[in-house]
């Protein structure tokens, strides 16, 4: 049987490491063999465009530069890791996927969604993460937690502005995708890991009666 991928996805401070273990270990518990992947990297041929996405380079990196590194080394992880591990019956856990190219290119860039559907048809051919779940946090909020671990990397010195783009990006996708739960990380983190806990739990218990996806995306609108 197909394993399932879950994603978690949010701004920079949003709490998506501490959550990330949370879900692989309640899917351990669950009785699931499970894979952890990031994004960009999770190879090592993504993990050195990893680097190259992420250096403060002293010349301009254009927005289709950006965007087309995320591409290529999502497809390296998709290819080498994901595909292999989900037809081997493995739950993989992903931080971020392609809603994280729609939410910070798309969004905070602005590149058009022409653009941003060409190149993720043809590097996805509709693949999609069967759950997704999306820690919410004002940009303001997520920069300080994210300046509070260091130095913030090219991406992260956007500005607030970008990231206010990106997050009403991000929103605006959740809103029509059934299968993408948006979870408040302005909450204690207690709170956040105990929704967290509960969504996965649900679904660990629907996929095992599920017929369909639709089936399974509509038993999560009520965590919305």
């Amino acid at each position: 049987m197909r394993g399932k991928f879950i994603v978690v996805e949010g701004l920079e401070g949003a709490g998506k490491s501490s959550v990330i273990g949370l879900i692989v270990q309640a899917l351990i518990d669950a009785g699931k063999r499970v894979e952890q992947t990031r994004e960009p990297g999770g190879t090592p041929m993504a993990e050195a465009i990893r680097e190259c996405v992420k250096h403060d380079w002293d010349e301009t990196v254009s927005e289709e530069t950006e965007l087309l590194l995320m591409y290529a080394a999502r497809v390296q992880l998709l290819i080498n890791k994901i595909f292999p591990s989900l037809a081997d019956g493995a739950w993989v856990v992903g931080d971020r996927h392609d809603l994280s190219s729609q939410a910070y290119q798309g969004g905070g860039r602005g590149v058009s969604e022409k653009t941003m559907t060409a190149i993720s048809d043809i590097a996805l051919k509709g693949f999609k993460p069967d759950l997704t779940l999306y820690l919410d946090v004002e940009p303001a909020v997520g920069l300080e937690r994210a300046r509070g671990r260091g130095e913030l990397d090219r991406i992260e010195q956007a500005g607030l502005a970008f990231f206010e783009r990106t997050r009403a990006k991000y929103l605006s996708l959740a809103q029509q995708d059934e299968s993408i739960v948006v979870i408040s990380a302005m909450q204690p983190m207690e709170k956040v890991h105990q929704d967290v806990i509960a969504i996965i739990n649900d679904y660990v218990a629907a996929s095992g009666s599920e017929r369909s996806d639709t089936g399974h995306n509509k038993s999560l609108q009520g965590q919305d």
